[in-house]
């Protein structure tokens, strides 16, 4: 084929959902090719070993093709029709929802659904199944963030602004991302900022790939956050740095915010954290003295039990120097997840409604009952956040619908997790691989990709973006929103559940028109003509909004809220028994849980397997080589992996990758505690020990 017949479509992986194009080749083992795609301004062609083999994942010798089903005889899964898994699934439903009411169903769903099949799949969780307990992955993912975003501006969408004007601004903040390996084609921003005069500065206890790009690179302990980003603020007060008008005149709340800042000196931050006092000094000049500035958060002041304050002190940061609601400044959250951003949207989550409305608004309610064609009151109440709801597995809930997530992979305290999944009276899930979580359900259901449906995605600058179908899907799968029609049709409800995304987007933005997260005017024509479509957009003729907060934040008063917030130690600190930090995150050839990359070749050979990452002198303690095996146990559990022995990382703490199940799998050890305001679990920090095998 030529190369005009390749379908421009989207990366179906990270949050910066590349361009690209496919071609099919008519192959079994290998569908399509992939195309560059130079004309998306995201990427500009360039993509990561993960996006250059996603059609890896597409073939069906590593896909399912056909449901299964648990046979009662022998306990396996074993093939069955489509008629016969679909009608267990909606019996398991049923009958768990007769015998102890619709809360004893719980749904959950995935960040790499696309905003047709979120908005379906919270729908039917709350007009169908009529439970509350419904959440989504994207809970581990940027939810404090959200919250933090939400107090301070009135408004969350990751970043405020278009990646674009990343290289434009004169200094970033990198707080706990290492965006080279997490999301590579984003590199080439930090890359061009540093070319044209601006500085960078990164936070992380690690000396990453991206730090090793940095100006300045601030080492802290993994937990302290929060006190170094009160000390920089400690010191923008003390050198007379605040922006003085801007504060005056688009902030509230600043004298409590400046208060709790200055109870920590920079003295009592540096015992801390262990950041110098020079160093900490350094970087407030850096920050304070270019003309614009942003601070980029991810994961690892986010997955913190007190993430949201964490993030808040960071947003104080940039309001106290005037680095908000102006061009080329601000605060920004690097999401993670493929559709993180519109997953959180729509409806997947526990508290929220379409538009990003609260569920317990009365005017929210109404509005999307009133697309929906029922009354407010049907609508249930807000349920639980994503990890009590798995811990909720086998007691109040009983049976669960899951679509899209591999939480015995990805979710705190694994074993545990794992464990209440087995409880369970049912389980189904629609998956496009069997996961680790799929081989422990009642009914598997064989579910599309990315590239074989057509379906809409809000990538971390809001902009929503169009995937197009590129391939016919092999016989026996089905899509998502095939798969809720044919339920919802089981169990009663044969209208208002389209199969067709456009129809379903239709309706989407209807739901969200007048709501924070407004997609009433963006349409599939617009988002394909202009290359993506930037929300809030709330009429067709609207040109879409790249750039928020310009003229006033989203609050009642139009002015941004400064957040008082102190600092407090992580929920598990270091003792005797167990002296080490863990940490953990992502590597380049991995990605999530790993139920996809772990099945493609040439990103195995890159990344084999789970390690453990360690300074010389802890390996000196233990007594082990590089390559070693050795076990890290926490309060929790153990696991065990390779030693991988480097000065990159701070003698006190140890990382590992949390893309691997068995033995290795990280998320075995950290600590589920939560986020008071965001119920974010705290992956980023545990207390372990090291034993050597």
């Amino acid at each position: 084929m030529s190369e005009s017949t390749a379908v421009p479509t989207h990366c179906p992986y990270c949050s910066l959902q590349c361009g690209m194009s496919l071609r099919p080749t008519g192959v079994p083992e290998l569908p399509a090719e992939v195309v560059d795609r130079t004309d998306f301004p995201v990427n500009r062609g360039a993509l990561c070993g993960k996006g250059r083999t996603a059609p890896s994942v597409l073939s069906s010798r590593v896909r399912l093709t056909e449901p299964l089903v648990r046979c009662p005889d022998t306990g396996a899964l074993a093939p069955a029709s489509w008629e016969e898994a679909l009608a267990a699934v909606a019996d398991g439903l049923r009958r768990t929802r007769a015998d102890h009411g619709p809360d004893a169903v719980g749904v959950f769903g995935g960040g790499g659904l696309t905003n047709e099949k979120a908005y379906t799949l919270g729908k039917f969780a709350r007009l169908v199944l009529g439970t509350s307990q419904i959440d989504y992955n994207g809970r581990f993912c940027m939810s404090s963030a959200a919250a933090a975003h939400g107090r301070a501006f009135g408004l969350d969408r990751g970043l405020p602004f278009p990646l674009e004007d990343i290289p434009r601004t004169g200094c970033v903040v990198l707080v706990g991302s290492n965006l080279a390996e997490t999301m590579p084609p984003a590199l080439r921003y930090l890359t061009e900022l540093k070319e044209n005069g601006g500085r960078l500065i990164v936070v992380d206890p690690r000396r990453t790939r991206t730090a090793e790009q940095a100006d300045l690179h601030l080492a802290p302990r993994p937990g302290t956050d929060l006190a170094l980003a009160l000390g920089m603020l400690h010191l923008v007060v003390a050198e007379g740095r605040v922006d003085e008008e801007f504060v005056r005149e688009r902030t509230a709340g600043w004298e409590d915010a400046r208060a709790g800042a200055m109870s920590h000196w920079p003295e009592q931050v540096e015992r801390i954290t262990g950041v110098s006092v020079p160093k900490l000094r350094e970087a407030v000049a850096m920050f304070a003295d270019a003309d614009n500035a942003m601070v980029l958060t991810a994961r690892g002041p986010e997955q913190q039990s007190k993430g949201t304050d964490t993030v808040g002190a960071w947003i104080n940061l940039c309001l106290a120097t005037g680095n908000a609601g102006r061009p080329l400044s601000g605060y920004g959250c690097l999401t993670g997840q493929g559709n993180g951003q519109g997953g959180r949207e729509h409806g997947q989550k526990a508290d929220q409604l379409p538009g990003y409305r609260k569920l317990d608004d009365p005017a929210a309610r109404a509005h999307v009952a009133g697309v929906w064609g029922v009354e407010p009151e049907s609508l249930p109440g807000p349920g639980r956040s994503a990890y009590e709801l798995l811990d909720a597995l086998g007691g109040d809930v009983r049976a669960l619908l899951l679509m899209g997530s591999n939480p015995v992979v990805s979710a705190p305290h694994a074993a545990h997790v794992e464990e209440r999944l087995r409880s369970l009276g049912f389980l189904a899930v629609a998956d496009v691989v069997l996961s680790e979580t799929a081989a422990l359900a009642d009914v598997v259901l064989p579910v599309t990709q990315w590239a074989e449906e057509t379906g809409t995605m809000t990538n971390l600058e809001g902009r929503v973006l169009l995937r197009r179908r590129a391939l016919t899907p092999p016989a026996g799968v089905r899509t998502d929103l095939e798969v809720l029609h044919a339920l919802a049709a089981l169990l009663g409800w044969e209208k208002g559940f389209p199969t067709d995304p456009e129809e379903v987007f239709d309706e989407l933005r209807r739901a969200s028109a007048g709501g924070p997260a407004d997609y009433a005017g963006i349409s599939y024509r617009r988002i394909e003509e202009e290359q993506g479509v930037f929300w809030p957009c709330p009429e067709p003729e609207h040109a879409g909004t790249p750039r928020l907060f310009l003229d006033r934040f989203a609050t009642p008063d139009g002015r941004a809220r400064f957040v008082p917030v102190v600092h407090r130690p992580a929920a598990e600190e270091t003792d005797a028994d167990y002296p080490v930090l863990l940490t953990t995150g992502r590597v380049v050839s991995q990605y999530q849980s790993g139920a996809q990359t772990r099945r493609v070749a040439e990103l195995n050979a890159a990344a084999p397997g789970p390690f453990v990452e360690l300074h010389p002198r802890a390996a000196e303690r233990l007594g082990v080589a590089e390559g070693e095996r050795i076990a890290v146990v926490s309060r929790r559990g153990r696991a065990v992996a390779p030693a991988r022995i480097t000065t990159a990382i701070r003698p006190d703490t140890v990382f590992m990758p949390f893309h691997w199940a068995g033995e290795g799998r990280a998320n075995t050890l950290v600590n589920p505690a939560l986020d008071p305001v965001s119920r974010m679990p705290e992956f980023k920090v545990c207390a372990v020990r090291l034993e050597r095998l």
